[in-house]
């Protein structure tokens, strides 16, 4: 079966190679890598024994949804693995992800381990990678045994995944009319679950996701957040990303009409910047953190008290 790895980038040129070399290590090396890039330049990147494909879609916003598909379509391959640019490839990723699919039908979803800033300073080390890597306090899995069933589609993050090429195109892949970050995901988890395609966490498949600097609730997108919500309300009948959402009216970003969609009412401004960004010692930022602090701020102004705020620091 021949495997073609597909990714999606927009700078992060490091990050894409880190990539690259991370699958020259592969214990079973892919077909291809297809890359969807969304800018006007393609990337300059190490040879590999496997081709790699680029295909460049210019710089016209960030169509992650659009470019999941162009790469799943420009692919060769039977079998497709998705990575995010920011994932490193465990020597045994892609062999893991064949055996799973020997044993289950459906969406696949391996282990993803958080590095914290620095950790790839001195090229890839997948020893050192293993003692310092976190698994997201937000993420379930991996299973007991070499793959589990996931049975809530709400848990479907793009960084890493799998599934039969046919599987891919039966589905209608990823709805293009998301555009920017958030919710493509989440509609892409219910439309496989409304397919009746079982979800499943496989045990190994591990990607390595490198630290960059980032925003947890996801501030400084939070127009296409809004915007994106609203078109999974208008697919689904309700609303997804409500644990942003809610953060974003505690912030007094945005507010909730009585038609239940949401107005925003100012831009983030600099503390609303602080209050979300990734701390240079956190391996990943979690918007659940930060909304823990937001509920609990605004139940000690209902009583009168106050909440010392979370402590931040600059970000290079």
């Amino acid at each position: 079966m021949k495997v073609s790895v597909c990714t999606l980038a927009f700078g992060r040129e490091e990050h894409l190679t880190n990539l690259v070399n991370g699958l020259k290590q592969s214990e079973r090396p892919p077909g291809e890598l297809v890359i969807a890039v969304m800018q006007d330049t393609r990337y300059q990147l190490p040879s590999a024994s496997f081709p790699i494909r680029q295909i460049v879609m210019g710089a016209n916003a960030i169509p992650l949804a659009k470019a999941r598909n162009l790469a799943a379509s420009a692919a060769s391959g039977e079998f497709l693995v998705f990575l995010d640019v920011d994932c490193i490839p465990a020597p045994a990723l892609v062999g893991d992800y064949v055996a799973a699919a020997e044993m289950a039908d459906g969406l696949l979803m391996g282990e993803v381990g958080y590095l914290p800033k620095g950790a790839t300073c001195d090229g890839i080390d997948y020893a050192a990678f293993d003692r310092i890597a976190v698994k997201h306090r937000d993420r379930n899995g991996p299973p007991q045994d070499a793959i589990g069933r996931c049975r809530d589609y709400r848990c479907f993050w793009s960084l890493n995944f799998a599934l039969k090429a046919s599987l891919f195109g039966e589905i209608g892949g990823f709805d293009p009319r998301f555009v920017g970050y958030g919710g493509e995901d989440t509609d892409f988890g219910r439309t496989i679950d409304e397919h009746g395609v079982d979800i499943w966490w496989v045990r190994g498949a591990k990607a390595y996701h490198q630290y960059h600097p980032h925003h947890m609730p996801p501030v400084h997108h939070i127009n296409s957040v809004l915007e994106n919500s609203m078109i999974f309300r208008e697919k689904w009948g309700h609303h997804t990303m409500q644990h942003w959402v809610r953060a974003f009216v505690l912030m007094g970003l945005v507010e909730r009409q009585e038609d239940g969609t949401f107005v925003k009412l100012r831009e983030p401004d600099e503390h609303d910047l602080a209050l979300t960004r990734q701390q240079e010692d956190e391996p990943y930022a979690s918007s659940t953190v930060v909304l823990e602090q937001l509920e609990a701020s605004a139940k000690a102004a209902a009583e009168g008290a106050t909440v010392s705020p979370r402590p931040t620091m600059a970000v290079a």
